[in-house]
């Protein structure tokens, strides 16, 4: 490859780390730019296993520059590319679609009605994102509805009502009235009254598989044609827990030739001898099912648009029997794919997650390789973070793909200025240090020179990574402190070089922590702990800050030992946080 193209190749890969650096708010990769820079120069294809080689320092340098010097170079040498930054972000401001038909509404009224049997996974968040945030777009009202009329099968977890109302708040929204299902028996026996009143209602005593093989063949019930008094008289009864579960049920009468059997004379509802675990809902054996329950809700508090996951598309038709017989509208319905998150080695499932922290394999709701609300709030991800990435993913029919990438990119953005930098080394390997400065003076924050810079003592020997030991001989520049040279197979030395030799791409720069004065310290990560030690600055630090261990990424400390001199920690104390993102 000869100078000149050496250059333009160098050039062009400038221009595309810029771009990519500030798309997705992170490092620019090598193998991220590699496609865009062969697609659009064919030329220099040929050179295909120089080019890697030849853009890393490029790379390299691109990475050390602030957002702002960024942007400004960018603007230099291809401003078009600036606009189309601005372009894509003012398109992912309204990420989600108008609903439909909103004229035609006094009010947008929407709701979220979670389950309460245990916290909130990732996936949970993308119906209470998504609701809040049509609720500020319209000045509407959000109604949380807590869907507990199963207290067997999906037996409620008495803590998880406030757990759940909790992340709605660490959402960024407020539920403008709460209610729980379990509160509303009553309720619902007399609108199944009123059904059984306009003849849209009878009970059945069918053993189930005999009532299968009659709606699959479009035959009636020989119990639909039962007068009111005696279904009244029966569903009484099964109110008054006079029957055993199996034994009677009330059924919607639809339509029993319908072409789709599972709308045919669906149960609304049936008997349960578990007592539910709300002392307030305990006494009640006679249970709604979730179709008849929400719909008769929706219709109450005067939801006008829903949104559901695209294999509940029958629950709107057989709740549209039940509002035709009153005569009510139907809410506009929009039914979406399922949220996938492939980052996890944890399913996102209620019961699993369950399961595997009563085994021990999980610490809790919070472990950081859980994914759970719980854990990113501990990992010290921002709420509206989440939902920047929920609403992102807009409203399709299709299963879509969250890319915790995305989360964090808008994590990066809400926390980065405010976050120290700070140096954490992981099972470091001790160097003497001799010839140098007492100590070390890395800036607190690379954007900010007006917060100054935090001071590290050296002490004679600092602990660096293994990877970052060079061959004997060679040079390495300690961040914050100089120039050092290997002399000795445990030995460094300081040399008068300046930052020159870095910026000609010769040095690497890494970072350190003094042996004698480094705390020791746990990182928790979503692959499981990381130990090390980190610079004595920290123990100033308090437990919920934000910092970036350089080269490593942002975390939340979680816990700080309580001592100011790093001299006074105790050996089994250790200052422990969350891994947050890159």
């Amino acid at each position: 490859m000869n100078e000149d193209l050496r250059e333009r190749v160098e050039e062009a890969a400038e221009a595309d780390a810029l771009f990519n650096a500030l798309k997705h708010d992170s490092d620019a990769q090598v193998g991220a730019i590699m496609g865009p820079l062969m697609g659009e120069n064919p030329e220099f294809r040929e050179h295909g296993d120089e080019i890697p080689g030849v853009i890393a320092p490029v790379v390299e340098r691109v990475n050390d520059f602030s957002t702002g010097e960024k942007r400004e170079r960018l603007a230099e040498l291809a401003p078009e590319r600036v606009e189309e930054l601005d372009a894509e972000e003012e398109a992912d401001e309204q990420a989600l679609p108008d609903l439909p038909n909103v004229e035609d509404d006094d009010e947008v009224r929407m709701r979220v009605a979670p389950n309460p049997n245990g916290p909130w996974h990732i996936g949970h968040a993308r119906m209470a994102a998504v609701v809040g945030s049509y609720k500020d777009r319209y000045d509407g009202y959000f109604v949380c509805r807590f869907d507990d009329t199963d207290p067997e099968t999906k037996r409620p977890d008495l803590d998880a009502y406030d757990e759940i109302l909790d992340a709605i708040e660490y959402l960024g929204f407020t539920p403008n009235r709460v209610l729980k299902a379990s509160d509303r028996l009553e309720t619902y026996y007399a609108y199944a009254r009123d059904l059984i009143d306009l003849g849209g209602a009878y009970t059945c005593s069918c053993p189930g598989e005999t009532f299968s093989e009659l709606k699959n063949n479009g035959e009636a019930c020989p119990h639909r044609e039962k007068d009111a008094a005696t279904v009244h008289e029966e569903f009484d009864a099964m109110v008054d827990g006079e029957y055993d579960p199996g034994e009677m049920v009330l059924r919607v009468k639809t339509d029993i030739e319908h072409k789709n059997p599972a709308l045919r004379d669906w149960v609304a509802f049936r008997l349960i001898d578990t007592p539910h675990p709300r002392p307030e809902a305990e006494d009640y054996r006679c249970w709604p099912m979730l179709d008849f329950q929400s719909g008769i809700d929706d219709h109450l508090t005067g939801i006008t648009h829903i949104i559901r996951g695209i294999d509940l598309q029958d629950s709107a038709k057989r709740q549209g029997f039940v509002y035709d017989y009153f005569d009510w509208e139907y809410p506009e319905v929009i039914h979406w794919g399922h949220v996938q998150v492939e980052e996890y080695d944890v399913p996102m499932s209620t019961s699993t997650i369950k399961e595997l922290i009563e085994a021990g394999d999980l610490d809790g709701w919070d472990d950081p390789r859980a994914p759970t609300i719980a854990s990113l709030r501990r990992r010290g991800i921002r709420g509206e973070a989440i939902v920047d990435a929920m609403t992102e993913l807009g409203t399709s029919t299709s299963n879509v793909d969250l890319a915790m990438s995305s989360v964090y990119a808008a994590n990066r953005e809400r926390i980065d200025d405010d976050a120290d930098r700070a140096f954490f080394v992981r099972d470091g390997v001790e160097m003497d240090l001799s010839g140098g400065p007492e100590r070390g003076q890395p800036p607190i924050h690379p954007d900010h020179e007006e917060r100054g810079k935090r001071t590290i003592p050296v002490g004679g020997a600092v602990l660096i990574e293994e990877e970052d030991l060079p061959p004997e001989g060679e040079l390495v520049w300690l961040k914050g402190y100089g120039c050092v040279r290997r002399t000795g197979e445990r030995a460094f030395e300081y040399t008068d070089d300046d930052i020159d030799v870095v910026r000609e791409g010769d040095v690497d720069v890494i970072h350190w922590v003094p042996a004698a004065t480094g705390v020791s310290a746990r990182l928790r990560t979503t692959e499981g702990d990381v130990t090390g030690h980190v610079e004595p600055g920290l123990l100033t630090h308090g437990a919920d800050e934000m910092v970036q261990f350089v080269r490593i990424g942002f975390a939340r400390l979680d816990a700080v030992p309580e001592a100011s001199d790093p001299m006074d920690v105790g050996e089994d104390d250790e200052l422990v946080a969350y891994f947050s993102h890159p």
